[in-house]
C-alpha cells in the first residue's frame, strides 16, 4: 500500500471556489422596500422567486427573512390558485 507523506509535492494548489470568487451579501427585498405584506396579484414580484421548474426558491438563495419567505410561500401558492400564474413553466 502506498502513503503519501505529509510534506510531499504531489498534491495540487487549491483553487479558490465557486462561491468565493462571486460572493456578495443578499439583502432581503421586501424590507429594504418596507412591503408590510405581499399580495399575491403582483404577479410579476412573485416570478422573481420562482426557477425554470416552476418551484419556490429557498431563502438562502434569494435571502428573504422567514417571516417574508411564508408570506411569498402563500401568496405564489394563491396566484397558482386562482389561476394568475402557473404551476409549472411554460404554460
Amino acid at each position: 500500500m502506498a502513503f503519501m507523506r505529509r510534506g510531499s509535492k504531489d498534491k495540487k494548489p487549491k483553487r479558490p471556489s465557486q462561491s468565493a470568487l462571486f460572493k456578495r451579501k443578499r439583502f432581503c427585498r421586501f424590507t429594504a422596500e418596507k412591503v408590510e405584506w405581499i399580495d399575491y396579484k403582483d404577479v410579476d414580484v412573485l416570478k422573481d422567486f420562482i426557477t425554470e421548474t416552476g418551484k419556490i426558491m429557498p431563502a438562502r438563495l434569494t435571502g428573504t427573512k422567514a417571516r417574508y419567505q411564508r408570506q411569498l410561500s402563500d401568496a405564489i401558492n394563491r396566484a397558482r390558485f386562482l389561476a394568475l400564474m402557473p404551476y409549472t413553466d411554460n404554460h
